[in-house]
């Protein structure tokens, strides 16, 4: 069982081959092939580790076309990367993105306990229902399920992972080489669930890690999006660092776990942030202006039109206010696209100023180390977050400048551990260790015997 203890920053980082910037392969000091990278992939890991972050994500998707921004066009698999940097990493969690609405539960739920097995209980999963349209026809179907529909297959297959994580008792597996017993299959079960969307008999054929089942992540920020994470969840990708709407979103969330009738400090809240250091403020200004000159008008709508299922801008001016873009990415990433809808309207951007704003986002995290650390603290101290995944704008220098200069100030405040606590990613985030369903049935039942 997970100890209770005082509350925590939480410090994850985002693995995406040369950094934030879609051009970012440009930069004098990053691999040009980062994203398909092993040994650039392993100095990434060995920066995290060494700055005791809580684990590395790894995001995903099953598409690209010609159109697409280039570290989209070739980058590893989340499960095999994530095992290689299982072997050369003894603490750093390792969190990779897995599509629930195309592929099978049994599947997934085994490499990800596989993955787990293997890191000594360090993985995770962030569980997405893949929004972009052409992702279906990589997968034998025409196109992409509604939105809403998704969240529906996506709260099912959830569940069925969780059962089959649920296959074994912690204490299935004896062992015993003097008496011969390998295992007590009186604590195997079986799933035998039939939904909607989904049938899957089990049992899986995977023992329990050290923290038990692998870490949910999930990502919508979109009403089905929230209730799902507020149903199933141990953390939150949101998308908003801006201390009011943040705010809003970490309290909704939780109120929404807590109505399920969860402990909501059970659920953890991430937002992203690409924090951009130098000397100065001036310095760090400049580390922006340089890298945004990467990114050329024609890259910067490309990247845009992801967001909208690589719906053609080139029919707009690009120095026009955009029109109304109707419902135009409804049922690809709804809540990011609604986001960028928002925002050009509400401040009569044009098509090059709001792509360049995607493509190039300076955001608030640009300055000194102290100042970013203060940003850092006071969203972690109104509640507005419980923690960051640091992207950096160029890949290794953004994320080493954070660990080398922005952590060791956090670490002073009293804020980020100065050594891991334990040794799995459950553990490195003060989550409670998941007591396996069919364990609380029996011991339930022998409390009932004894007359409890």
């Amino acid at each position: 069982m997970t100890k209770a203890r005082k509350r925590q920053l939480h410090l994850g980082a985002f693995f995406t081959g040369a950094g934030s910037n879609v051009a970012a392969w440009r930069h004098k000091d990053t691999p040009s092939d980062g994203a398909v990278n092993l040994r650039h992939n392993i100095e990434l890991a060995r920066i995290a580790e060494d700055a005791k972050f809580d684990f590395a994500f790894i995001a995903d998707s099953a598409y690209i076309t010609k159109s697409s921004t280039p570290y989209f066009l070739s980058r590893f698999e989340p499960l095999t990367i994530l095992s290689a940097l299982a072997a050369v990493t003894d603490k750093l969690g390792l969190v990779g993105t897995f599509t629930t609405s195309f592929s099978e539960p049994f599947t997934t739920s085994r490499q990800l306990a596989s993955l787990d097995k293997l890191s000594a209980g360090r993985a995770g999963w962030n569980a997405v229902t893949s929004a972009l349209e052409d992702v279906a026809k990589n997968h034998s179907q025409d196109k992409l399920f509604s939105h809403a529909e998704r969240y529906k297959i996506a709260s099912e297959y959830i569940q069925i992972a969780k059962g089959l994580w649920d296959s074994w008792e912690d204490d299935a597996f004896v062992r015993n080489k003097e008496s011969g017993q390998y295992v007590d299959l009186d604590k195997l079960h079986t799933l035998d669930f039939k939904g909607e969307y989904f049938s899957v008999k089990g049992p899986l054929n995977m023992e329990p890690s050290p923290q038990g089942r692998p870490i949910l992540f999930q990502a919508g920020a979109s009403e089905e999006g929230r209730d799902l994470a507020a149903r199933e969840a141990d953390a939150i990708f949101s998308n908003s660092s801006d201390p009011d709407e943040a705010r809003a979103f970490y309290k909704d969330v939780k109120a929404r776990a807590a109505a399920y009738g969860r402990n909501p400090d059970e659920l953890l809240i991430f937002p992203a942030i690409t924090p951009i250091i130098g000397a100065t403020p001036e310095e760090a200004q400049q580390k922006y202006e340089q890298t945004a000159a990467y990114v050329d008008i024609q890259l910067a709508v490309k990247y845009l039109s992801r967001f909208f299922s690589f719906f053609d801008f080139s029919q707009f001016p690009l120095d026009e206010p955009l029109p109304d873009l109707g419902d135009i990415g409804k049922d690809s990433f709804k809540s990011t696209a609604e986001y960028y809808k928002r925002i050009a309207k509400e401040e009569n951007l044009t098509l090059r100023e709001l792509a360049l704003r995607v493509a190039t986002p300076r955001g608030d995290f640009v300055g000194t180390a102290e100042q970013i650390a203060d940003r850092i603290q006071h969203l972690y101290e109104i509640e507005a977050v419980d923690g960051f995944i640091i992207y950096g704008y160029v890949q290794p220098e953004g994320l080493r400048d954070f660990a080398e200069q922005v952590v060791p100030i956090l670490q002073q405040r009293g804020l980020f551990r100065k050594e891991y606590e334990g040794s799995t990613l459950r553990e490195h985030l003060g989550l409670s260790y998941p007591v396996n369903r069919h364990t609380l049935a029996r011991d339930a039942k022998t409390f009932q015997i004894q007359g409890g």
